[in-house]
């Protein structure tokens, strides 16, 4: 991909779940390979550098070093391979590779990431980019180099039924029968690589596999299709998503794995909610749902790059103590779902928090995603930050937030008046818990650990009146009403 994964949208979220009718009308055909279902073939994800895959230098995916062992990457590996497996259900990721990588010191180390993921199971996607170079063309760099990396990778990965082989990531520089030429000797160039574990890139940016689906030289392989909303910002219908995906795929779904599609999680889009024009939601609507119909087997972008505003993870910690957090469990639930682990999209029911000092609502302020955002109230505007889902836990409630995903907690497990509330990625502490009080047909929430009511600090009725905990005294600061939004 390249560098439209820098865009920052702005936009406002409905508030209404959209009931969708799927309009999946495509025939599929008899292949030698099948992407199958889901469940049993591809649900992936992509592991990116964070400056973009295409470089000049080893490509080094979020997380991991050159200057890193064999013994460390294998072990920082382990657990974001596991953080995609938890979290988000995935079989499967596809990893950069380009000279630099495997021609260099650096492979020693690099396939440490790539012998965790097989040893835990994961099917690996190795695909190839090429570098800037003095003109991101489109093309291989420099073949030479190119064929030695690929007998490297083949030899040392042949045996191994794990791995996939992607000769070439988006060859828009190429006509639709130069990349079909280019394709087949790779494929006949390696002629021990089954024809099942070899991934034909569709023409151009990968935007259509009709071509290389017709080619009879490539039959038998896999065919990678990439699909992203911000090719049709004038797109806002579900159905001509729909009907963009299924003409980029004609008659190969049977061979089809869309191995990138993404939009922005980090913005606090809520993509089961109503479209209301807004062309990312009704494309992961559309795609997700049209991924369950055909049965296509789909690889997330990214599923981790840092300073991706479409990654659907976030990296915390350092060295190899690393662990994975969700930036938006509505991206997350479309994306289990499109994994077919889900029956439904649906079935999360949200609730705005009225103050009934004030009549505003409990807000996580700029909509932010981040652990130790603060929590204010505001005027109702129907953004996902200013809604809230009850998760129980036995006795006590998580309150989750829909734009965010983390949950409503007390700064630092404190247990004094005035500590502050913030949102936090749900540890189990029991500062994230709560109870809810009946108080004259109003509720008080009540925390686990400090015993403590959540409230509108000093009474206020204006937008930004910070919230936190405080003695309950009966006052309407600490009086909420929950309005049920979906």
């Amino acid at each position: 991909m390249f560098h439209h994964r820098r865009m920052q949208l702005l936009c406002a979220v409905s508030a209404f779940l959209l009931l969708v009718t799927v309009v999946a009308t495509q025939v599929v055909s008899t292949a030698t390979v099948h992407a199958a279902t889901n469940t049993s073939q591809f649900r992936g994800v992509n592991w990116a550098d964070p400056r973009d895959n295409y470089a000049n230098d080893p490509v080094v995916p979020s997380g991991l070093s050159t200057s890193d062992s064999y013994s460390t990457t294998y072990a920082k590996a382990s657990t974001i391979i596991s953080g995609f497996a938890n979290n988000l259900g995935a079989n499967t990721v596809r990893l950069p590779i380009n000279p630099y990588t495997v021609n260099g010191s650096f492979w020693n180390s690099y396939t440490g990431a790539i012998d965790v993921a097989t040893n835990k199971g994961f099917k690996v996607i190795l695909g190839y980019w090429e570098g800037t170079g003095s003109s991101k063309d489109g093309y291989v760099d420099n073949m030479t180099s190119f064929w030695a990396m690929w007998s490297t990778v083949t030899t040392k990965y042949a045996n191994n039924s794990q791995v996939y082989f992607e000769p070439m990531n988006e060859p828009y520089g190429y006509s639709q029968s130069a990349w079909a030429n280019l394709a087949a000797q790779w494929i006949s160039t390696y002629p021990s690589i089954p024809k099942n574990r070899i991934f034909v890139s569709g023409t151009g940016w990968n935007d259509n596999v009709t071509s290389v689906c017709a080619d009879s030289r490539l039959n038998g392989t896999y065919l990678s299709l990439h699909h992203y909303g911000f090719w049709n910002t004038s797109q806002t219908s579900y159905s001509g998503w729909v009907s963009d995906l299924e003409n980029r795929i004609g008659s190969c779904a049977s061979r089809t794995v869309v191995d990138e599609w993404g939009a922005p999680m980090t913005t606090g889009l809520d993509y089961n909610g109503a479209i209301n024009g807004n062309y990312f939601i009704a494309y992961v609507q559309a795609d997700t749902d049209t991924f369950r119909s055909l049965g296509l087997g789909s690889v997330y972008w990214p599923g981790l790059r840092t300073g991706d505003t479409y990654s659907m993870e976030t990296l915390n910690g350092s060295g190899t103590n690393l662990s994975l957090s969700d930036n938006n469990a509505s991206g997350v639930v479309r994306l289990k779902y499109a994994f077919g682990l889900i029956s439904s999209p649906g079935g999360t029911t949200y609730y705005k928090l009225v103050n009934r000092n004030s009549g505003k609502v409990l807000d996580v302020v700029g909509a932010s995603t981040a652990d130790g955002a603060n929590v204010d109230q505001w005027a109702d505007n129907g953004g996902a930050n200013q809604q809230w889902s009850l998760v129980s836990t036995g006795s006590y409630y998580k309150l989750v937030n829909r734009g965010s995903g983390k949950v409503l907690d007390v700064a630092s497990a404190s247990t004094a008046d005035g500590g502050n509330v913030d949102q936090w990625t749900d540890n189990g502490g029991t500062n994230q818990q709560w109870s809810e009080v009946n108080s004259g047909g109003y509720i008080t929430l009540v925390n686990r650990n400090s015993g403590k009511d959540l409230e509108v600090s000093g009474y206020s009725t204006a937008d930004g009146g910070n919230v936190d905990q405080w003695t309950s005294n009966g006052g309407s600061n600490q009086q909420w009403t929950l309005v049920q939004v979906s």
